[in-house]
């Protein structure tokens, strides 16, 4: 069965490159994915990092704007560090003059990074679980955030993201704001109606995301939304995750059944070697974000050195989980994941040190999965 397949870009700044040149990359990215027929265009939301994508609600307006039918959206807002009114708003001005294309993303990231920065102590080390291969997919040990080399870039970047004394809503409590404020139904705590110009009546839709069978995967379900997993960000809870949101899935009047996403990190060459030297130095990316510095400059394969064995280590469950292959080798491996997990569609992010190979990447990917190609307006 072939399922739609949508992108997440997280516009990656090259060793040598710019911001500039990253968010130019991102636009062109997001047209050649239309006309190759992938469903959906998405951005993620990152501070404080080597990527392009801290504003992602601005570059959907861009990429928006820069194309014509395929659905832009955020991957996702991280609400701790957003009021309901401003997000609503944000992209009511989109939607008002691209109506129907915009997907509405929310994670709870920066209520978690509240939480560790609050704490002032990591959480649990992860539990001594084997990696096991179900159906082909590749499930290794969870990675919890206790195991970051160093929090204090992490607990700087959420004071200066926080405005003093400010705390964020409960994650609920702000999702069900933000569909209240959509509806047209919101009441202040003090019984007072508002009203979101532009924003309310919107055609957007909203998604959840996230990594666990927690409070995000239960929520989608007891709201009747659509669901994005994050198998890329941690392969060791998909199976949770999506169990999660199916047990407590309740039919709504857009979803009479669940509908999910699972997201997957994808390099796709020629040949199998080609994709694995391009993707050689992807452990050094996710290395960046892991040792707590955030995520540093993508670097080029061929002058990349080697992993030390703590490296290695501490990246391991990102790394064995990359699609990286053939045409024939990622889509084969994609259809197990989708086999797993049920999906209804796949997202793929695609990281590479140079644009034509990324481009290249999800061309190859397009034409081997049987997307079909669209066919602008003149």
């Amino acid at each position: 069965m072939t399922i739609p397949l949508s992108v997440l870009d997280l516009a990656p700044i090259s060793a040598g490159s710019t911001p500039q040149q990253a968010l130019r990359n991102s636009i062109d990215l997001a047209e050649n994915a239309e006309r190759l027929g992938y469903r959906r265009f998405w951005v993620a939301e990152h501070h404080f990092a080597h990527v392009a994508s801290a504003a992602p609600t601005t570059l959907i307006g861009l990429i928006a704007a820069a194309t014509e039918s395929i659905r832009v959206g955020s991957a996702a807002v991280q609400l701790g560090h957003h009021t309901s009114i401003s997000v609503v708003e944000a992209f009511g001005t989109i939607d008002a003059l691209y109506p129907g294309r915009l997907d509405l993303g929310l994670g709870r990231s920066g209520h978690r990074g509240e939480q560790v920065r609050s704490a002032g102590v990591p959480p649990v080390p992860a539990p001594d679980r084997p990696t096991e291969v179900r159906d082909g997919v590749v499930i290794p040990p969870p990675f919890f955030p206790g195991q970051l080399l160093d929090f204090s870039r992490v607990k700087a970047g959420l004071g200066a993201l926080h405005l003093p004394g400010a705390q964020p809503l409960p994650y609920a409590d702000q999702v069900e704001d933000i569909l209240a404020l959509l509806d047209g139904t919101y009441v202040s705590p003090e019984g007072v109606e508002l009203h979101a110009v532009p924003g309310e009546g919107a055609d957007i839709q909203p998604w959840l995301f996230g990594s666990s069978g927690g409070e995000s995967a239960q929520l989608a379900g007891r709201l009747g939304l659509p669901f994005a997993a994050n198998y890329h960000v941690s392969p060791g809870t998909i199976v949770e995750t999506v169990e999660a949101y199916r047990a407590t899935f309740r039919p709504s009047a857009r979803f009479p059944r669940p509908y999910l996403v699972v997201s997957a990190d994808v390099v796709v060459a020629e040949d199998d070697a080609t994709a694995q030297h391009l993707a050689s130095s992807y452990g050094h990316w996710v290395y960046s974000i892991r040792s707590g510095a955030g995520a540093a400059e993508y670097l080029d394969p061929d002058t990349a050195p080697p992993l030390s064995d703590q490296q290695r280590r501490l990246v391991d469950d990102r790394v064995t989980t990359q699609f990286v292959g053939s045409p024939t080798t990622v889509a084969e491996r994609l259809r197990a994941l989708r086999r797993l997990t049920g999906a209804d569609e796949i997202v793929i992010t695609s990281v590479a040190f140079d644009h034509e190979d990324r481009i290249n990447s999800h061309r190859l990917l397009a034409r081997e999965w049987g997307l079909t190609p669209q066919v602008r307006a003149a």
